[in-house]
């Protein structure tokens, strides 16, 4: 690891993975009335552009940084692309096709396939106290998945999900995309610092999501969005490109892709907490059982080992 970018303490790093994951299941369940005003190519391209114009300065190479070689800019464009473009576009399809539980039973299976990219790829071991952890997240978040749906087991506009199969594929993609997303960040956080991390795969992601975001735009009555939508965008936009990638990033730095898989529990259950919390939605007791198995997880992987 480069000297220049030093890592953060085992707790910071376990607090930043944490409130990244969070951020990102909280924006997930409030962009629900965005995904109804906007075309998904439209939105994720006015995301990526929005992001773009906030963080111009973090795009400039620190001087005691090293330049780029070719495998790290591979690893930049395979970040974006499957990390923040395919993932995006992968889930907004997938649950708008298939049902919340089904997708919820799907997304446990991230802190495993985290666990097995780093074993693969990075050869990183697992210890027997981060597989149990790994194990517990999965099984509080299929728990989750088992309680009794929302009534709201629809598309945005009123009709059912009708292509249960072709869903559950694509969400699936999207969980292979989140835990490339981990393991690659990792190879990254060891040769660039977090915040031009953050900016080269959001300009990234502006690039590949421009060609259909222009195409939506044309065609697109912008006047028609309420103000209040705009603002949600806006937060949406640097909550989605700039906070939770620069704290996972700086998470990333202080421990093992593996360890840091586990917390990305804290996706669907803080989108769970959040429908609970600001949109009125009652919390079953199984839904309870599930948070603690869910929070039990993050304990073991996080708790100090005792030192020799």
């Amino acid at each position: 690891m480069n000297p220049a970018l030093p890592a953060p303490g085992r707790l910071v790093a376990y607090g930043c993975l944490a409130l990244s994951m969070s951020l990102v299941g909280s924006y997930v369940a409030l962009s629900k009335p965005l995904v109804l005003a906007f075309p998904v190519f439209l939105l994720a391209w006015l995301r990526f552009g929005i992001a773009a114009l906030a963080m111009p300065h973090w795009l400039r190479r620190p001087h005691d940084e090293p330049a780029m070689t070719a495998r790290t800019r591979g690893l930049v464009f395979l970040e974006s692309f499957l990390g923040n473009f395919l993932f995006s576009i992968c889930m907004l399809f997938g649950v708008s096709m298939t049902s919340a539980v089904s997708a919820g039973v799907i997304m446990a299976s991230i802190p495993a396939v985290v666990a097995i990219g780093s074993r693969v790829f990075l050869r990183e071991s697992i210890a027997l106290r981060t597989a149990l952890a790994i194990a517990c997240a999965a099984g509080g978040i299929g728990l989750l998945a088992l309680a009794p749906a929302h009534p709201s087991a629809h598309t945005g506009d009123g009709t059912s999900a009708s292509m249960p199969l072709l869903g559950n594929l694509l969400v699936f993609c999207a969980v292979l995309c989140e835990a490339a997303y981990a393991v690659i960040g990792k190879s990254l956080t060891g040769k660039l610092g977090p915040k031009r991390i953050s900016s080269l795969i959001n300009l990234w992601g502006f690039v590949l999501s421009t060609p259909l975001g222009l195409w939506f735009a044309l065609r697109f009555d912008f006047g028609a969005v309420p103000l209040g939508l705009w603002a949600l965008l806006v937060v949406y936009a640097l909550a989605a490109s700039i906070w939770t990638v620069w704290l996972w990033m700086t998470g990333l730095k202080g421990v093992p892709a593996s360890q840091a898989g586990v917390f990305t529990v804290m996706l669907p259950v803080s989108a769970a907490m959040v429908g609970v919390l600001v949109l009125g939605e009652s919390l079953a007791p199984l839904q309870v059982c599930a948070f603690a198995l869910a929070l039990l997880g993050v304990m073991l992987a996080t708790w100090p080992s005792r030192r020799a």
